[in-house]
């Protein structure tokens, strides 16, 4: 029965070589079959020939039927799909799903791709953007490192999985030559002088300079009906701030606050160069000072016209005659003596003169006749720059020319932005920023630098070739600086090699020969002191500031070592990095800080200064230096007596000798050190070996008592005339030889 049937049970069985099938023996006849399964009546209205192409049979036990017009073969070699009647007609043969797979293989697209390539080197080969780049890398092994466009990926199978993932092909080449490279790609350059009728009228850029305390901020107020004073800490001003007024008559003026304070040289300088007018404020009462000077000096150097407001008239002791005598002196010619300056007396506590110096400045704007190109890319500068814990990496820019808008391409320095949002100077979201406007930039990967040039590029990709040109360049120049170290280094050592070798030569080869392992140099180390810190600021220009003042710093009693510093709170790695160096973390003007980071520092015992002064925080840094510095002897006088007569007396066998004495000066204590002075000579200095009043020894004696010395050195000879000066030696801390200059 078994055999006769074997032939119409192959059929059935087929796809038992490929799929995991329970075999059942059927019973077969020619028109009825008979199955012992839950499925047995529903298999006998079927007719036989429906199935007989191919059955499987299912872990229930029971028959799965596959129709006879599947379009695929069943079996395991073949797997292929089956001809259609067109197919037939045309003598076409049936095709393999893998030779489906070969042709769509030989169809995708191949590229080029090398060791340690950039994620940008791998988008611009694949012709894709970076998102699309980083999206593939979410379903790659291993790729979690590489998440910023100039990182290398050293694992080529990472390479291979994003390009297979992405519908392509790879072959493993060399990587192109950096020559060919650099050829083709430019730095962003401002675009050449505009036309004379594309340019449009723009208001000015004024810049406020002056003395610290001069009343800078609180004429700026009085201007713009508002109290920025009252927000500053300790009345100075110690940022650099941008605005926009909207004056009484319509017309739009932007300011430019910049602080007077010693310590913000660079800060002023980067008003007196973005600038149209500058308006040089002098305090009456004062004067010119060390700091209006300087701003005299940057105007000149930026080739800026200068108006004068001379400030505080309304003081009792204020002096205009003498202000405007001081300024003469300086080299500022005004209008009364002859010049071209022009001077303005205004209060800007009381409001007088205001009016007067709105209408001076707008005469002078005019004058200049300043234009400008709202059309194009965008050209800027950065006037300062923050980390909102917020927002992220922004700055405030003043735009030069073209209009900035949303979704635009900015690069400033190495670091480049997609313009995610715009804010003005009263935190208002703007859509589009013209010529002359002072605007807050939200969307920079890096956080740019004060006084950075920002240029607008076409596209983010342009925007990675600028900068990774910018950072190639800045790789050469430190090459070049770290090469001419290197020659110095070769120099001295050839210096060495030729003593050696001139001293072995005379010595002979054996005899200086050093038998034996040759002891390791012990490494020297510094027995002075010194002071580490970290310096976190809550914009760039503050920082700088701090690191200027910083480089002043050359005293040779201790060493102050600035670890790392940077813009934005103190976070978790700042108290990770302090921790090794014992160094002291100094906040700067930084708002709340997180409650982890105060744990953390806490536990790993690490000190954080906050300060919103500057020179209460360089006070800061003076005394933890001076802590270190060890106390040093200093002489506290006590008394002085004179030698009347010298007495011999005898103890035992020995003579000695005794200063007969009266005390002119102070105390004279037993206990304490002496000098004995001949007249301008010291002769001794050190202890006394006995001190008698009539004939009891005592411990002190008093002004115009008189008394008896006796010195620890029997054969010294006393003289009348000598002085016994008494003092004792204290310890007294060690003041820092620094001035920061404030």
């Amino acid at each position: 029965m078994a055999t006769s049937t074997a032939s119409k049970i192959s059929p059935i069985c087929r796809l038992s070589r490929i799929l995991p099938i329970n075999r059942q023996i059927f019973i077969l006849h020619q028109e009825t079959i008979s199955y012992s399964g839950p499925r047995a009546k529903f298999l006998e209205n079927i007719h036989p020939n429906s199935f007989t192409r191919t059955n499987i049979l299912a872990s229930n036990r029971s028959v799965i039927f596959v129709k006879h017009s599947c379009n695929f073969s069943t079996t395991a070699t073949y797997l292929k799909q089956r001809r259609t009647h067109d197919d037939k007609k045309r003598g076409l043969g049936p095709v393999s799903l893998q030779a489906q797979k070969m042709q769509n293989k030989a169809e995708m697209k191949v590229i080029k791709v090398w060791r340690n390539m950039s994620v940008l080197q791998l988008a611009d080969a694949m012709n894709k953007d970076l998102d699309h780049i980083f999206e593939v890398m979410i379903y790659v092994d291993n790729s979690a490192d590489y998440d910023e466009p100039w990182k290398c990926i050293d694992n080529i199978k990472v390479i291979q999985e994003i390009v297979k993932k992405s519908g392509m092909r790879c072959i493993i080449a060399s990587e192109p030559t950096s020559q060919n490279t650099h050829k083709e790609i430019k730095d962003a350059e401002k675009r050449p002088p505009a036309k004379l009728h594309d340019c449009v009228p723009r208001h000015p850029v004024v810049t406020i300079m002056g003395h610290v305390d001069h009343g800078k901020t609180t004429l700026l107020d009085s201007l713009r009906h508002t109290r920025v004073v009252d927000d500053e800490f300790g009345g100075i001003t110690q940022h650099i701030g941008a605005f926009e007024v909207c004056l009484d008559n319509g017309e739009m003026i932007t300011f430019l606050d910049t602080p007077g304070h010693a310590a913000f040289t660079a800060m002023r300088s980067r008003g007196a160069h973005v600038t149209d007018i500058v308006v040089l404020v002098v305090a009456a009462d004062d004067g010119v000072m060390e700091q209006t000077k300087e701003s005299i000096r940057l105007a000149n150097e930026a080739k800026v016209p200068i108006i004068v407001a001379i400030n505080k008239v309304d003081k009792p002791d204020a002096d205009i005659e003498r202000t405007k005598s001081m300024l003469i002196a300086q080299g500022l010619v005004l209008e009364e003596a002859g010049g071209d300056v022009q001077s303005v007396a205004v209060s800007a506590l009381k409001g007088t003169g205001l009016q007067e110096l709105i209408e001076t400045i707008n005469t002078q704007a005019t004058l200049l006749d300043l234009k400008s190109d709202a059309k194009g890319l965008v050209e800027a500068t950065v006037i300062e720059s923050k980390t909102d814990p917020y927002r992220g990496k922004l700055s405030t820019a003043i735009i030069q020319r073209g209009t900035l808008r949303k979704g635009s391409y900015l690069v400033a320095g190495t670091a480049w932005a997609k313009v995610r949002s715009m804010f003005d100077d009263q935190g208002k979201p703007i859509q589009q920023a013209p010529p002359s406007t002072p605007v807050e930039i939200v969307g920079w990967k890096e956080l740019p630098s004060a006084g950075d040039e920002i240029l607008e590029v076409e596209t983010e990709r342009r925007a990675h070739e600028v900068i990774h040109l910018r950072q190639s360049r800045k790789e050469v120049e430190k090459l070049k600086e770290d090469y001419v170290v290197i020659q110095q280094k070769v120099e001295e050592h050839l210096k060495e090699y030729k003593v050696q070798l001139e001293e072995k030569k005379r010595m002979g080869k054996m005899r200086y020969k050093i038998r034996g392992i040759r002891p390791r140099a012990p490494e020297e180390k510094s027995s002075e002191p010194k002071l580490s810190i970290i310096i976190k600021g809550d914009v760039d220009g503050s920082v700088e500031a701090l690191l200027d003042v910083l480089d002043s710093y050359q005293s040779t009693n201790c060493i102050l070592d600035l670890i790392h510093y940077g813009v934005g709170p103190i976070t978790e790695s700042d108290i990770k990095l302090a921790e090794p160096f014992n160094a002291i973390v100094y906040a700067f003007n930084i708002g709340v800080m997180q409650p982890s980071v105060r744990q953390l520092a806490k536990t790993h015992k690490v000190p954080i200064k906050e300060h919103n002064i500057i020179y209460r925080l360089f006070d800061d840094i003076r005394a933890e230096l001076e802590k270190l510095l060890p106390p040093t002897e200093a002489e506290e006088f006590l008394g002085e007596a004179n030698v009347v007569q010298e007495f011999i007396v005898t103890e035992g066998k020995h003579k000695l000798p005794v200063a007969g004495c009266r005390c002119v000066k102070g105390i004279l204590k037993k206990n304490a050190f002496f000098r004995l002075v001949r007249g301008e000579d010291p002769i001794y200095e050190g202890r006394v070996a006995s001190m008698k009043h009539l004939k009891s020894e005592v411990d002190t004696v008093k002004k115009d008592v008189e008394c008896g010395i006796r010195l620890d050195s029997p054969t010294l000879q006393f003289r009348p005339g000598d002085k016994l000066v008494c003092y004792e030696m204290k310890q007294v801390p060690q003041t820092i030889d620094w001035d920061p200059g404030f």
